[in-house]
């Protein structure tokens, strides 16, 4: 059985669809890419998945069951977490204290909270940041406390969003291996990626969208060669 399931999910706002029958599923430890030029679509459909927003047609099921009309947090709760592409954490407040609000998720003993919080510090390898301010961390350090949020949540499947966007090209490589290491441990993610390069060497398989509809699914290496993808965001520099 997947572990989620997306069934004909749609999404419009007004006259604009953001997504148009997408459909995929994730299975249990499995890495999905989920690729597409701006606008196609990929953040809407985080969205829908984890509850921010009600489709107009489809479904959305964990292991077998509906999550459709569930709050994120309930959703968050049942073992879905993500991070979001732009980043917001409470400035005055320190690192582990940013990390303590999804751990609050699964607890709402403020020590039990704080130990699974350095956990997931440790994990992301924030530990030594711990108890610095948010505001202090550079870009590459609030994706790591991003990660450890989500994680502190205690999560089944991960979603990720541009883990490596707007950081810059020295930090790529470290936050590639974490990703990997995460993947390794069992966890299931779902991520956006627009880096060809770090999607093509992390992903299992790949969902490519253009103006919100699934144009091509398959490993990385067919969708490398996909005449729809090529035409629609890789563009025959890539393919050369």
């Amino acid at each position: 059985m997947s572990l989620l399931a997306v069934a004909g999910l749609t999404k419009r706002f007004g006259g604009v669809v953001a997504n148009r029958d997408v459909s995929f599923d994730v299975r249990p430890g499995e890495l999905v890419g989920v690729i597409g030029p701006n606008g196609a679509g990929k953040s809407t459909l985080f969205d829908l998945i984890t509850g921010v927003l009600r489709p107009d047609a489809g479904d959305v099921r964990l292991d077998g069951r509906s999550i459709l009309g569930q709050r994120p947090d309930e959703i968050a709760c049942l073992g879905v977490a993500r991070t979001f592409q732009k980043l917001r954490p409470f400035p005055e407040m320190t690192v582990v204290e940013n990390v303590m609000i999804g751990a609050f998720q699964k607890t709402s003993d403020v020590a039990a909270a704080r130990a699974a919080s350095l956990r997931a510090l440790e994990a992301v390898g924030l530990a030594d940041r711990a108890e610095a301010y948010a505001r202090a961390l550079s870009t590459g350090q609030r994706k790591r406390l991003e990660l450890a949020r989500a994680l502190a949540t205690g999560p089944r499947l991960l979603l990720l969003d541009e883990v490596t966007g707007g950081v810059d090209q020295a930090t790529v490589p470290a936050l590639v291996r974490l990703v990997r290491e995460l993947h390794a441990r069992g966890l299931a993610l779902i991520v956006i990626e627009h880096n060809m390069r770090v999607i093509m060497e992390i992903a299992e398989r790949i969902v490519a969208l253009q103006l919100g509809e699934v144009i091509a699914r398959g490993t990385p290496s067919e969708i490398m060669q996909d005449r729809r993808v090529i035409d629609a965001y890789l563009g025959e520099a890539w393919r050369a």
